[in-house]
C-alpha cells in the first residue's frame, strides 16, 4: 500500500509539474491577443514565465466592473421633452443636432481611450463582445448619455452573471428606444424587442415560433422610459393583463417571467457558448465541446467567469491549428497596435475616424445583428485601408531615434513572435527597427489572431 501510495503521489506530482509548464513566447502572444489586444515585450516576458493555467486565473481575477477613464462632463444632461422640442426654433433644432453629433463622437473617443488605458483588456474585449451582442445604436437612440450608461452596464456585467445582464439590458433605456419597446403598449403591440430577444440575444432561429414572439411582446407591454428622468418605467395601465402562451408555458406573464422561461431553455447556454467560441477560439465550434462548456454555464447558474475559465483552459483554445484563424476587428487592430508599440495618441477622434473607415463605428453597429465579424472584416478595399492606417502609425516610429537603430536577425525573429500569430509568409528585408516593424505590420498575417 505504501509503495502504491508513493507511486501515485509521484505520478500526481509529475502530472502537476507538466501542467504547470511555463508558456513559450508564441503561447503568450496567442493568449494575450485572444484575451485582450496583444501584449508588449515586458508583458509577454511576464506571461511566458507562468503556466497557461495561471495566466487564465490571473486574467479573470484582474477584471473590473468600472472604467478607469473619467466620465464625460455632459452625461448628466437630459434630453428636451417632446413639448420642449415642439417649441424649438429651426436654429435651436439645428444646434441640438450638432450637439448630439459632437457628443456622439466624444463618446466614441472616450471608449477608445478606455481601451488604451485599461489594466484589464479582457474586460474591454468582453464589453465590446456584449456591445455587438446586445446591439444599440446612438444613431437611433439619439442621446449619447443613454449609450454611455448602456456601456457602463455591459462592462459591469461583462464577466458577471448572464441572467442579471439579460434582465438589466431588457430594461436599459437605450435598448428600449433602439428596439422600440418604449412604444409597446396593449392593443398597440410592437414585436421588435421580443423578436430580437429570442432570435439574437438568447436562443437563435428555430427554437421558438411566431406565436411565441407575439405572446412575448404582449408580456413586455408597458415597459417604457420616464421622459423626465430617462430611466426605466413600468406603466401598468399600458400592460396587457391577458393570459399568454409562451414556449409551452401559460399565464399572465410579465417581461421578467418571459426572461425566466427563456433562461430555463438548455438552448440558451449552447447559443451563448457557441458565440463565445467564435470570438475566442475558432470560426467553427466543436459541437461536443460546446455542449460540455454549455453544461458548465448552466450548472453555474449562468455565471460568465466559470464558462470563460473553462473556455480559455480548453485544449481547443491552446491547439496550434486554432492560431491565426480569426481576423482582428478594426478596434482590435488599432488598440492592439497602440498598446503593443506604446504609441501615444494625442487625438483619440482620429481613432474614431480610422475605425469607421475600416468598417467598425463603435456605438453604431450596422443593424440589430451587429458586425458579422470574421472574414467579413476583410476585402480588397478594407485591407488597403487597414494597411494605409498602419503605415501612418508606424511612420512616426520609423522617423524616431528608436526607429533608426540597427537590429539583429534574432531580434527580428523575436519581433515576429511578439507581433504575429504565425510565421510570416515573406522574410523581413530591413535591418532598422522602424522599417522592420513596418514590414511585420504590413504582413497580411498581422491581420489575424
Amino acid at each position: 500500500m505504501k509503495l502504491k501510495s508513493f507511486l501515485l503521489a509521484l505520478l500526481t506530482s509529475q502530472l502537476l509539474s507538466m501542467s504547470a509548464v511555463a508558456m513559450t513566447i508564441e503561447d503568450a502572444q496567442h493568449f494575450s491577443v485572444r484575451t485582450g489586444f496583444g501584449a508588449n515585450h515586458q508583458q509577454l516576458t511576464v506571461l511566458s514565465s507562468i503556466s497557461h493555467e495561471q495566466a487564465v486565473r490571473n486574467v479573470l481575477n484582474q477584471t473590473r466592473q468600472h472604467p478607469v477613464s473619467a466620465a464625460p462632463d455632459w452625461i448628466e444632461r437630459l434630453p428636451p421633452l417632446p413639448r420642449e422640442r415642439r417649441k424649438m426654433t429651426q436654429q435651436q433644432r439645428q444646434e441640438l443636432r450638432y450637439w448630439i453629433r459632437d457628443k456622439s463622437k466624444n463618446l466614441k473617443a472616450w471608449w477608445y481611450q478606455e481601451m488604451i488605458k485599461t489594466d484589464s483588456p479582457l474586460t474591454e474585449r468582453m464589453t465590446l463582445f456584449w456591445h455587438n451582442h446586445f446591439t444599440s445604436s446612438v444613431r437611433k437612440v439619439r442621446w449619447p448619455a443613454l449609450m454611455y450608461r448602456q456601456n457602463l452596464l455591459l462592462r459591469k456585467h461583462a464577466l458577471g452573471n448572464f441572467r442579471t445582464l439579460l434582465k438589466a439590458i431588457a430594461k436599459d433605456p437605450a435598448m428600449l428606444l433602439y428596439l422600440d419597446n418604449a412604444r409597446n403598449f396593449k392593443r398597440r403591440n410592437n414585436e421588435n424587442f421580443a423578436r430580437e430577444l429570442l432570435e439574437l440575444f438568447t436562443l437563435g432561429e428555430g427554437f421558438y415560433t411566431e406565436q411565441d414572439i407575439r405572446e412575448a411582446a404582449r408580456a413586455f407591454t408597458g415597459w417604457t422610459i420616464n421622459r423626465h428622468t430617462t430611466k426605466f418605467q413600468m406603466k401598468f395601465l399600458k400592460h396587457d393583463e391577458g393570459v399568454k402562451k409562451f414556449l409551452g408555458k401559460q399565464g399572465n406573464f410579465y417581461g421578467e417571467e418571459i426572461i425566466d422561461i427563456i433562461l430555463d431553455q438548455p438552448q440558451l447556454a449552447i447559443f451563448i457558448t457557441e458565440k463565445l467560441w467564435r470570438e475566442f477560439i475558432s470560426p467553427v465550434p466543436d459541437k461536443k465541446e460546446v455542449i460540455r462548456l454549455a453544461n458548465i454555464f448552466r450548472k453555474n447558474n449562468y455565471e460568465i467567469k466559470p464558462l470563460m475559465e473553462a473556455l480559455l483552459s480548453s485544449k481547443a483554445f491552446r491547439r496550434q491549428e486554432n492560431r491565426g484563424v480569426l481576423v482582428k476587428s478594426p478596434v482590435e487592430l488599432l488598440i492592439g497596435t497602440i498598446r503593443i508599440l506604446k504609441i501615444k495618441i494625442k487625438k483619440p477622434l482620429h481613432l474614431v475616424r480610422a475605425g469607421r473607415m475600416m468598417g467598425q463605428d463603435i456605438f453604431n453597429p450596422p443593424n440589430v445583428k451587429g458586425w458579422p465579424g470574421g472574414v467579413a472584416w476583410i476585402d480588397a478595399n478594407s485591407l488597403l485601408i487597414r494597411q494605409q492606417i498602419l503605415k501612418k502609425i508606424t511612420r512616426r516610429i520609423i522617423k524616431s531615434k528608436r526607429g533608426q537603430q540597427e537590429i539583429l536577425p534574432q531580434q527580428i525573429m523575436y519581433l515576429e513572435k511578439v507581433l504575429l500569430p504565425l510565421k510570416p509568409d515573406t522574410p523581413v528585408q530591413s535591418r532598422k527597427t522602424g522599417k522592420v516593424l513596418a514590414e511585420i505590420l504590413m504582413n497580411p498575417i498581422y491581420q489575424l489572431k
